[in-house]
């Protein structure tokens, strides 16, 4: 074998685990997002329904979920010592937050079509209101494994480059 096939064998492992570390990183932040979500939703905004309800409730977990992620990150994921560094400076968290930022515009998008094109519609069909509350809540699940990727993929080429 040549070096070069060699070289992406051993790569490919490392990306798997550093992915597989990520998507626990991800879980956790995905719990505290969630949290904060339905807390805002169900129990501040008593559950009500509006597109200003829907964005705040979403940016509020989104925010609490991406500062965990970033500390979990620095943490768990991104652990070379040339990671690190570049994760430690200025640019680095700017960039972070610009990637989270684009994910929090696919966060809002993709809630408020989940919520108010995909469920409130449902097709012409009638839906009862047990349904609609639990939608929300697997619209939110989708949205997030989505986000989830784009994060990932998103912070390994801008900010955390090998």
């Amino acid at each position: 074998m040549n070096n070069c096939t060699d070289k992406k064998t051993e790569d490919k492992p490392s990306v798997i685990k550093e992915f597989l570390r990520y998507v626990l990183v991800g879980g956790i932040a995905f719990v505290v997002d969630f949290g904060v979500f339905w807390v805002f939703r169900d129990l501040i905004f008593g559950g009500k329904d509006s597109t200003a309800i829907i964005i705040v409730s979403t940016t509020a977990g989104f925010i609490a979920g991406i500062i965990v992620n970033y500390l979990l990150s620095m943490k768990i994921v991104f652990t070379t010592d040339k990671q690190q560094q570049q994760g430690r400076n200025l640019g680095a968290l700017i960039t972070f937050a610009v990637v989270g930022l684009v994910g929090l515009g696919l966060t809002n998008l993709l809630q408020w079509l989940g919520e108010s094109k995909l469920l409130a519609t449902n097709l012409g069909v009638k839906i009862d209101e047990l349904f609609f509350n639990q939608g929300k809540l697997v619209v939110r699940c989708f949205v997030s494994g989505v986000v989830l990727v784009w994060n990932y993929v998103g912070r390994k080429i801008f900010v955390f480059k090998d």
